[in-house]
């Protein structure tokens, strides 16, 4: 399993605005820092803003901001408002969508695994990136 690159971008795009959350950062700085390509940066931020987790504002003073204080914004947020939520496996969301169904022995293997991964996204706000990376600076 991999998220898709829109997601990391999205993810580092966020991330550096949790570092910058004092001013605006225009859209430009983001992506020549992140190495992100402009055009896709573009529809990224769309796609955050449109999920509540961005400000964007145009014009010569304009940029983008976080919605909401870096602790209050979550890794799973940030991902699954680009990817949708996490899925391990068909199974895992819709129990008739497996011949085996209730039978397999691999369906709790793969909820297990799934719910962990979601708990542990879900609980990586934005706030303890930022220390974290302060720390190993």
């Amino acid at each position: 399993m991999q998220i898709t690159r829109q997601a990391d971008y999205a993810v580092r795009a966020v991330l550096h605005l949790a570092r910058n959350v004092e001013s605006r950062t225009a859209t430009s700085a983001i992506a020549e820092e992140q190495k992100i390509p402009p055009s896709f940066l573009a529809k990224i931020i769309s796609q955050l803003s449109i999920a509540g987790l961005l400000h964007t504002s145009r014009g010569a003073r304009g940029g983008v901001t976080l919605a909401r204080e870096p602790k209050e914004i979550t890794l799973l947020e940030v991902i699954e408002a680009i990817d949708g939520p996490i899925q391990l496996n068909e199974c895992v969301g819709d129990t008739g969508s497996c011949s085996f169904d209730k039978n397999c022995p691999l369906r709790p293997v793969w909820c297990e695994a799934q719910e962990d991964l979601v708990k542990r996204l879900k609980g990586t706000n934005f706030a303890d990136m930022v220390a974290k990376g302060e720390l190993a600076a």
